[in-house]
């Protein structure tokens, strides 16, 4: 009895993201075809489902298995609820009459239409076919549009129209879903901008350390290569957003700084050789180069040490082999001249960048109020050329150029505002901080808990690199710190404890030997940015 049965397959198709999610559209239309199956003596082989929601390349792929197992199994009949369900373009109605066309066998039912397509369909109802595909294809084409006028506007409102990246996730009902922070996964996002933008990782090892940090994507597994890749090359978590390779400005709270950002960019791209991932990794690798060719040294181990040297032998007359240990012996009387004496001389150098950060308040006062006005005049603009596209006042083309040019507007102002900002509040606390660093970076680096990348990371905050000739090592200092050896020495000879105080004079216990080196308006005692 089952031998006589038609072979066949049923083929459902949902034709939105909310159908499928639901599941209604999908059971109702198996559960109809299945009925007609049961009626008909017809044998279901399989059952086929397919997402509108799906890539187009992703709903191809899935339309040519279903052919290849049609082909491999002899089966001669398709199922589907209507035309539409079966296929939406003229490129897969042609290959379905062909497949028609090739047994006089094999049909295609349309249950919900009570139409068929074989070899016998009627000249009147292959033009009904036609037009039914014609449709189809329309409502496609038509659904197309429609979703990416969708898209432009929710970008000229200043919202990503798709599902943010990791460290952030979204809220609101259908057509008001909005982006924030996650605040579960922001700090490690920070974090991996913040170790890459050292220089001292490529994104290989940065998997490795942001998998023990405990970094993990939306499934809770490790976050790859390509993946992490990514997300340095996002704009969205410097508050802006990138769509068809186009960067847009967003509404939503950044991550990390837009000055962060690009810095991580000029790593990405710059010329030299990425750091390589090592399990054994040397401190001082890539930090150093050739006074006489500019390569960068070669680091090796031999019998238990690490031996830095020149690798370009054709070029290069320098035959120098410096052992890792030699090179700490040379750099820690450099952080010593580096360093302020004592505790007591920071506490006098804060002082002096507070009165001296005094200066700066009513400069900054003008700024903002500037920005702020700026800011509030390039607001206005975009409410107004807003509510004149609504009220179709303006041209969509008029709308998108001045939609850009306020935006911008507003941008540099923000920004700037949050750089005078920064500024007026953690300007003597940055100088400070820099001086605390390098009071105990000979402290740290000798730390028994200090690990290579710790040690990494100083010598990135002090060195920009250094220098190895026949002569010795010459250090290239960051800006804050090569300021920081040509005044430091000079504050440390200047600030001498004083052994016998006047009680009577109320003097402090550490005074300035040299008075011109008080703490006063124009001694212009900061540091460098």
């Amino acid at each position: 009895m089952n031998d006589k049965k038609i072979k066949a397959v049923i083929i459902c198709r949902v034709s939105s993201k909310e159908q499928e999610d639901t599941g209604y559209s999908l059971d109702a239309q198996e559960k109809l075809l299945q009925e007609y199956a049961d009626k008909n003596n017809i044998s279901v082989l399989k059952i086929y489902k397919i997402s509108e929601s799906a890539s187009g390349k992703q709903a191809r792929k899935k339309f040519y298995e279903i052919l290849q197992f049609i082909k491999k199994n002899n089966i001669s009949l398709i199922l589907a609820e209507k035309i539409d369900r079966l296929t939406r373009n003229l490129k897969d109605a042609s290959i379905i009459n062909d497949w028609v066309q090739e047994n006089k066998n094999n049909e295609v039912h349309f249950v919900k239409e009570n139409f068929i397509v074989s070899q016998n369909t009627k000249a009147h109802e292959n033009l009904v076919w036609d037009m039914k595909v014609a449709i189809a294809r329309f409502y496609t084409n038509n659904l197309s549009e429609e979703v990416r006028k969708g898209q432009k506007e929710k970008i000229a409102q200043g919202w990503l129209p798709t599902k943010p990246p990791l460290g952030y996730i979204t809220i609101g009902d259908k057509g008001h879903k909005t982006h924030i922070i996650d605040e579960e996964k922001a700090p490690y996002i920070k974090k991996m901008f913040e170790l890459y933008s050292s220089g001292n990782y490529s994104t290989v090892a940065l998997v490795n350390v942001m998998y023990k940090e405990g970094l993990r994507n939306r499934s809770g597994k490790k976050v790859g290569k390509s993946r992490l890749y990514d997300f340095l090359s996002n704009p969205f978590y410097c508050g802006q957003m990138k769509w068809n390779e186009q960067v847009f400005p967003a509404k939503h709270d950044a991550i990390i700084t837009k000055e962060l950002f690009d810095l991580v960019q000029e790593k990405m791209n710059r010329k030299f050789k990425a750091p390589q991932y090592q399990k054994h990794l040397p401190v001082f690798k890539a930090k150093m180069n050739c006074t006489e060719c500019g390569g960068t040294i070669t680091w090796e181990i031999q019998k238990g040490h690490w031996y830095g040297h020149c690798n370009h032998y054709k070029t290069c007359s320098q035959k120098v082999w410096l052992r890792q240990e030699k090179v700490e012996e040379i750099l820690f009387p450099l952080f010593d001249n580096l360093a302020p004496k004592t505790n007591k001389v920071l506490k006098v150098l804060e002082k002096a960048l507070k009165e001296n950060h005094a200066d700066e308040i009513k400069y900054h006062t003008s700024l903002l109020n500037g920005l702020n006005a700026r800011i509030e005049t390039a607001q206005r603009r975009l409410e107004a050329i807003y509510e004149d596209k609504i009220d179709g006042k303006i041209s969509p083309e008029f709308y998108s150029r001045k939609l850009k040019e306020y935006s911008d507007e507003k941008d540099q102002a923000t920004d700037s505002l949050k750089k005078i900002n920064e500024g007026n509040t953690q300007y003597y606390q940055t100088g400070f901080a820099i001086h605390e660093l390098a009071l105990k970076a000979k402290e740290i680096y000798q730390s028994p808990k200090a690990t290579t990348e710790d040690k990494r990371l100083l010598l990135s905050k002090i060195f920009s690199n250094l220098s190895l000739s026949t002569e010795g090592i010459r250090p290239n200092y960051t800006l804050a710190f090569e300021f920081l050896s040509k005044w430091v020495p000079v504050l440390n000879s200047t600030f001498e404890p004083v052994k016998n105080v006047d009680i009577e004079g109320q003097k402090s216990t550490f005074v300035p030997s040299h008075p011109i080196l008080l703490p006063r308006q124009g001694s212009n005692l900061r540091p460098y940015d």
